[in-house]
């Protein structure tokens, strides 16, 4: 079995949101990092030296090949990353090898079949 890497980046508030798109769509799980910090287009804007940009996380997600277009697009459509800027993105990589996934194999290995 091959896995991608989908690595989103989200506002805060939006977390919660994609990870149960993410779900919905066949992720069996993600690890969330808090606290990232980041700039787009616009530079952020400052308040008397202090920065006034929203929290950011960046959301992890090992997912089957087969699938991972699927959950990348319900990502995009769920957190509204290609209609409102600034809310996030994602994107997905190539995983050469990947161990502790053996469980998730066993769980996968019905739903990937039906999909091929």
């Amino acid at each position: 079995m091959h896995f991608k890497l989908i690595i989103a980046l989200v506002e805060d508030d939006k977390t919660d949101t994609i990870m149960s798109a993410a779900r919905d769509a066949g992720a069996t799980g993600a690890t969330v990092i808090n606290r990232a910090r980041g700039e787009g287009l616009e530079k952020s804007k400052t308040f008397f030296g202090l920065t006034l940009e929203t929290q950011r996380n960046v959301v992890l997600f090992l997912v089957e090949e087969h699938l991972s277009r699927k959950i990348l697009e319900e990502i995009c459509n769920k957190g509204e990353f290609d209609s409102k800027p600034g809310t996030g993105i994602a994107f997905q990589i190539d995983v050469e090898d990947a161990i502790g996934v053996a469980h998730q194999i066993e769980s996968l290995t019905e739903v990937i079949e039906e999909e091929i």
